[in-house]
């Protein structure tokens, strides 16, 4: 870690994302108890993740192409910038009782849009601060600032909701948000605190000086913007490792679920909600740790498929759940599975992509990210709509380990990796 810090920028780099990131988690925490809290509606908890994914799928693709073409740090700064704004609008609409159904989808597709831009910035900046034999090490590094700020951002936002909404003498009740009706300090002091931090954020990104990059020099075209995709279709082991992320979290994620079963399952609050949203990450954060101490150096495709089935596992049990602590545990366990996955797939692609490709092939990796997440909190809303929160999220985990096991057929050289990067 010493070799990493004393590396001129890593430092700055790493404190901006793990405050954007927490500003992130905390608006996000917010956003999900506000929404079910107003109408009690799971399809509106799954338009709001609906609304976060189509810009990203429009503009993953052309993304990719900017961030290869001009400074990625300007581009990571404004798309924090369009966050900030989107936190401040929201803080204020909520204080002025101002915010409406139409208008929480409307920041949310602005959200959505400025993440097009952030995850492959982001993702393609890091090889720029650091000589390539740090890079595993700070990939491991990254992800435990990422996991501590996941950890930290739901549970601060989920008390500070909570002490705003006490002391301003609230009582939780179903409204139509349709009305503009929204009640005031909680949200409105989350989304304030989330603006702030997205600030300091661009403050961390200043005194960076990132090394030049190979920019491409091809104009804008359906070939450049789609070679990324391509590199990836290419190659059986980056494929088959981004479609499992995807189908794993599409079918099994619970996250745009977490209001319903906080407050109708569990029985808490909005610091409930926010320990429940921490719990993965908190068990991620931990494996990272464990993963930078002793990284995965033989059987990685064993080390993916084994930790996504398990990840599905853990779902089955949350689903079943009606005790928090045993939820939290669940959550927690799906957390640490996830990383392993994380860390394989994402040491595969950085390891095995050109730096001057980075932009774009990192832009197809966050549609795929983007598709799992936000179109898997819709996915999760409307089954829960039609089935019920339980069965929506059961049947995700049981489709999660039935994709495991059909991946060992379609992706066999994946299932048989050994090394991260074959040896010379």
């Amino acid at each position: 870690m010493r070799a990493l810090l004393r590396q001129p920028g890593f430092a700055g780099y790493w404190a901006s994302r793990i405050v954007a990131i927490t500003a992130g988690q905390m608006l996000l925490v917010a956003l999900g108890w506000q929404v079910y809290d107003l109408t009690g509606s799971a399809w509106d908890l799954g338009l709001v993740g609906l609304a976060q994914f189509l810009p990203g799928l429009l503009l993953a693709l052309p993304a990719g192409h900017i961030v290869d073409k001009y400074p990625r740090r300007a581009v990571l700064a404004l798309a924090m910038v369009v966050q900030a704004g989107v936190a401040l609008a929201l803080a204020i609409a909520s204080q002025h009782h101002a915010l409406s159904r139409d208008g929480v989808l409307l920041l949310s597709l602005l959200l959505g849009a400025a993440r097009a831009f952030q995850m492959p910035a982001s993702g393609a900046l890091l090889p720029q601060l650091l000589p390539p034999a740090l890079l595993p090490r700070a990939l491991a590094l990254s992800s435990s600032a990422m996991q501590g700020a996941i950890v930290a951002g739901p549970a601060l936002g989920g008390m500070v909701y909570a002490a705003g909404s006490t002391s301003s003498g609230m009582v939780y009740a179903a409204g139509s948000m349709s009305s503009g009706v929204v009640y005031a300090a909680g949200p409105a002091a989350v989304y304030g605190l989330a603006a702030a931090g997205y600030a300091l954020a661009l403050g961390g990104l200043v005194g960076l000086r990132p090394r030049p990059f190979v920019r491409s020099k091809e104009p804008a075209s359906w070939s450049t913007v789609l070679a990324g995709l391509h590199f990836i279709w290419a190659r059986p082991v980056l494929l088959g490792a981004v479609l499992l992320d995807l189908f794993a979290v599409l079918l099994g994620g619970a996250t745009a679920l977490l209001p319903i079963f906080a407050r109708d399952i569990l029985h808490t609050g909005p610091d409930g909600l926010g320990l429940l949203r921490a719990a993965p990450a908190f068990g991620a954060l931990a494996m990272s740790l464990l993963l930078a101490r002793w990284p995965i150096q033989r059987r990685s495709g064993t080390w993916l498929l084994g930790s996504v089935a398990l990840f599905g596992l853990t779902m089955v049990v949350f689903g079943l759940s009606t005790t928090f602590w045993l939820s939290l545990l669940a959550l927690g366990l799906s957390g640490m599975a996830d990383m392993v996955s994380v860390t394989v797939r994402h040491s595969l692609l950085q390891l095995e992509t050109p730096d001057a490709m980075r932009g774009r092939v990192g832009a197809v990796n966050s549609v795929f990210i983007g598709a799992s997440n936000e179109l898997g909190e819709f996915e999760s809303g409307a089954t829960a709509a039609w089935w019920g929160p339980v069965a929506s999220v059961v049947a995700g985990g049981v489709g999660t380990m039935l994709v495991v096991a059909l991946w060992l057929r379609l992706f066999t050289p994946l299932a048989q990796r050994d090394h991260l990067v074959p040896p010379a």
